[in-house]
């Protein structure tokens, strides 16, 4: 199995939770393989990239099983804007998905920025598609475009529901739990809510056993 760790707005490849991952994986699961690209990037390329990561993976699959192997052993897990990126791919793709605290709107939420822009800038040129908003700490400059590009590709829709399993901390911080909640159940999805928590998802490396399980079952 592969497992492609998609990663949140301020994080890098580096992510506490694919680190957590990796290790668990290479200790307790050598047959599981963990990437975690840093994905850094404007939205459609880190769209693209993903997509590209999948396609290369299958293509190594089934290479190693013949040409009439098929199905894919790919897994995402992405986490808050992960969790979109990885909604996105997997309706795109039919690729499993398995997400954690995920952003639905992230057209809405990082709107946040350019109201911080627009009330801190004193530049009339506030429209420009390239103007800077925020830089991540892992140094993607957020500009104006990024957020149209997610406006013009809303989560609408789960494509393959079946596919896709939610962990959702009700102590969340910084997305709304219940909205995330809300639509991955009425899109069919599995969503599990529990108590407590935060938006970093703190105590994953505890659950890592089950989170395995439920890579497994998604396959």
């Amino acid at each position: 199995m592969n497992v492609i760790y998609i990663h949140g707005l301020d994080s890098d490849a580096n992510s506490t939770k694919g680190r957590l991952l990796e290790d668990y994986c290479r200790q307790y699961q050598p047959d599981i393989n963990v990437l975690r690209p840093d994905l850094n990037k404007t939205p459609d390329q880190v769209f693209s990239q993903i997509l590209s990561s999948i396609e290369s993976l299958n293509k190594k699959n089934k290479n190693a099983e013949g040409d009439q192997f098929e199905s894919s052993n790919t897994v995402l897990v992405g986490s808050s804007l992960g969790g979109y990126f990885s909604t996105l791919v997997s309706n795109h793709t039919g690729c499993p998905a398995l997400l954690l605290n995920p952003s639905t709107q992230p057209h809405v939420t990082l709107q946040r920025f350019a109201n911080e822009f627009i009330l801190n800038s004193n530049n009339d040129d506030k429209a420009s598609k390239n103007q800077i908003l925020y830089t991540t700490t892992g140094g993607w400059p957020i500009t104006v475009a990024d957020l149209e590009w997610f406006a013009d590709n809303q989560l609408l829709k789960i494509n393959y529901p079946d596919k896709v399993s939610v962990l959702i901390k009700e102590g969340d911080e910084l997305l709304d739990p219940n909205l995330s909640k809300t639509f991955y159940q009425q899109q069919g999805a599995t969503v599990a809510l529990q108590a407590g928590g935060d938006h970093r998802f703190s105590d994953f490396g505890e659950q890592l056993p089950m989170v395995i399980d439920m890579l497994r079952q998604l396959l």
